[in-house]
C-alpha cells in the first residue's frame, strides 16, 4: 500500500500503522471467522481437534537437508559429504551425528523428506513465498529477481491466514513474527504479509539482535522515554478528536483499517499483559538454559509463552550471525555456498539442535505439544553435489541452492510423531517416495488448525480459493 489512496485522498503514513508492512490492501471477506472445529475426515459426523497454535521455525538461507534429516550415507563422496547420521530414540528415524538433542526428542518428529518445490528463479525470494504461503512464485519472481518486493495482491502467509480465522486476541495480536523481519530493505521478502486479505490480519513483529538475546522491541509499541501512561491516554482522546474531524472526508476502507489498528497499538502499549509476555526475565535460568541463551534460542522460549498467551500463530525467522558471513560465503545463516561442513558443524546445527529440542522438550513437558503444531522449514534445500563455483568448487567445500527437493519437519498439533513420510532419491535430489509440494504442507497446516473453508470473498463480491492446489497430508495425523 503506498501513502496515498488516490491522486486526490491522502492516508496515514506506513509509520502510524501497528504492523511494519504496510503492504496489504483491506476488505476482503471469509467464509466462517473465527472457525476452530473442522470435522474429522475419518468420522464425519465427529468434530475433529485442532491445536490452538503453530510454531513456524524458518531456517533464514535454505538448510542443507542432506546434511541434517535427509542423509545419503551410502551415496557417492562427492555427495555425501563427512556427516555421519545417528539412531535416534524412533528406529527408521535417523538424523545427523551434530543433532544429538534433537535425536532425543525424535518421538515426537515427523520428518518429510519428499518436498519437491522446483521454482524457476532458483532464489530466496522464491523460496519464502513458495514455502510461507503454498503458492507458486508467479512470472514477476524471474524478471525482477531482488527486486520483487512484497506486492498488494500477492498471495496472504499463512499465519496471516489463521490468524483472520481466529477470534481476536483480547490483548495480543493473532500472528506475531521474530526476531527479524527477512530481509534488509529494500529486498524485504514477499510472502511473509497477509497482502491481499488486507494488512489488519499482517503479523506484528517483534524484534531482537544477538547483543541482547532477551530483550525484544515492537518498534510500533515502543513508548518514546518523555511519554508516560497518562500522556498516552491523553494522545488517545487527541486522535479520537482528529478522527472525528476527518470522518465525513475519509469514509474508506484504508482509513478503517487505520483505526483499527490505531487503537490496538494504544491497547497493547497500554496492558499490563503485553509486558508480561514479552518479558523473558520471567523465565528460570534453567529454564533458558534449556533452550540456549541465544536470540534464536530466547525467540523460541518466547513463542513457548506466546502460544501459553493464547497466540494462533507465532513465526520464528533464524536470526543470521553476520560473524560467520565471512566463512560461509552467506548472510551468515543457512545459505551456506561455502564452507558448508564446519559452518554447520561448529555454528548452525549446534544452536539450532539445542533450541529446537529445548522447544519441543518444554511444550512437551508443560502439557501444550499435543495442541501447538511446530514446524521447521527453509526457502530450499542444499545442491547434493559439493561445490559451488562461487566459492571456488569443490575445494570450496559449499552448497548451492537447490529447488527441486528438501525437507521439513513437524511436531505436536495431532501430527505422530517418531516417523518419516516419504523419501529422496539416493543422493536427496528429487522426491521419490510420496512426493508433496509446499501447498500440501500448507495445507496440512490449515488443517492442524481446523481450517477446513478456504473461501475468500474479493472486493467485487467474488469468491475464490485462498489455496485451490494441493491437500493435507492426512497420514501424517
Amino acid at each position: 500500500m503506498s501513502g496515498r489512496i488516490d491522486s486526490n485522498r491522502a492516508v496515514p503514513s506506513r509509520r502510524t500503522f501497528l504492523v511494519a508492512s504496510g503492504m496489504g490492501v483491506a476488505g476482503l471477506q471469509f467464509g466462517t471467522p473465527g472457525m476452530v472445529l473442522g470435522r474429522d475426515s475419518n468420522n464425519p459426523g465427529q468434530p475433529k481437534r485442532s491445536a490452538r497454535s503453530t510454531i513456524l521455525f524458518f531456517l533464514c538461507g535454505g538448510a542443507s537437508h542432506i546434511d541434517t534429516w535427509d542423509m545419503k550415507p551410502d551415496a557417492p563422496a562427492e555427495f555425501r559429504g563427512p556427516f555421519q547420521p545417528i539412531a535416534s530414540r524412533v528406529p527408521g528415524v535417523r538424523l545427523c551425528e551434530h543433532l544429538p538433542k534433537l535425536a532425543e526428542q525424535a518421538q515426537h518428529l515427523a520428518v518429510i523428506n519428499s518436498v519437491g518445490n522446483s521454482v524457476s528463479t532458483n532464489d530466496h525470494h522464491a523460496g519464502y513465498y513458495y514455502q510461507l504461503t503454498g503458492h507458486q512464485p508467479d512470472p514477476t519472481f524471474l524478471s525482477m529477481g531482488n527486486d520483487r518486493t512484497p506486492q498488494p495482491d500477492d498471495w496472504p502467509f499463512m499465519g496471516s491466514v489463521v490468524a483472520s480465522r481466529r477470534p481476536p486476541h483480547p490483548n495480543l495480536i493473532n500472528a506475531i513474527t521474530l526476531p527479524h523481519k527477512p530481509s534488509r530493505a529494500p529486498y524485504t521478502r514477499p510472502g511473509q504479509f497477509a497482502a491481499r486479505i488486507g494488512v489488519e490480519h499482517d503479523p506484528l513483529y517483534l524484534m531482537g539482535n544477538r547483543d541482547t538475546p532477551l530483550t525484544f522491541q515492537v518498534p510500533a509499541l515502543t513508548l518514546q522515554a518523555d511519554v508516560n501512561h497518562p500522556r498516552l491516554h491523553a494522545r488517545r482522546a487527541l486522535l479520537n478528536t482528529i478522527d472525528e474531524a476527518r470522518r465525513d472526508l475519509d469514509q474508506v476502507r484504508a482509513v478503517q483499517t487505520y483505526a483499527t489498528h490505531e487503537e490496538k497499538a494504544l491497547g497493547l502499549l497500554a496492558s499490563a499483559e503485553t509486558t508480561r509476555a514479552f518479558d523473558l526475565l520471567d523465565e528460570p535460568e534453567a529454564v533458558r538454559a534449556r533452550y540456549g541463551e541465544t536470540t534464536n534460542g530466547m525467540s523460541l522460549l518466547m513463542a513457548r509463552r506466546l502460544v501459553e498467551a493464547g497466540v494462533p500463530f507465532i513465526t520464528v525467522f533464524w536470526l543470521e550471525d553476520q560473524a560467520i558471513a565471512n566463512r560461509c560465503k552467506s548472510a551468515g545463516g543457512w545459505d551456506t555456498h561455502g564452507n558448508n561442513f564446519n559452518c554447520l558443524k561448529e555454528f548452525l546445527l549446534p544452536e539450532f539442535d539445542q533450541a529446537l529440542s529445548g522447544l519441543l522438550g518444554d511444550l512437551h513437558d508443560r502439557g501444550l505439544l499435543d495442541e501447538t503444531l511446530v514446524m521447521v522449514t527453509s526457502e530450499m534445500g542444499r545442491k547434493p553435489r559439493i561445490g559451488d563455483p562461487r566459492s571456488g568448487g569443490e575445494s570450496g567445500a559449499g552448497r548451492d541452492h537447490w529447488t527441486h527437493c528438501m525437507s521439513v519437519l513437524m511436531a505436536g498439533g495431532g501430527v505422530q510423531g517418531g516417523q518419516t513420510y516419504g523419501s529422496s532419491d539416493r543422493i536427496a535430489a528429487y522426491p521419490a517416495d510420496r512426493p508433496v509440494t509446499p501447498a500440501d504442507v500448507t495445507h496440512t497446516v490449515y488443517h492442524a488448525m481446523g481450517i477446513d473453508d478456504l473461501e475468500a470473498t474479493d472486493r467485487e463480491g467474488r469468491p475464490f480459493s485462498l489455496l485451490a492446489e494441493g491437500a493435507p497430508i492426512l497420514s501424517l495425523f
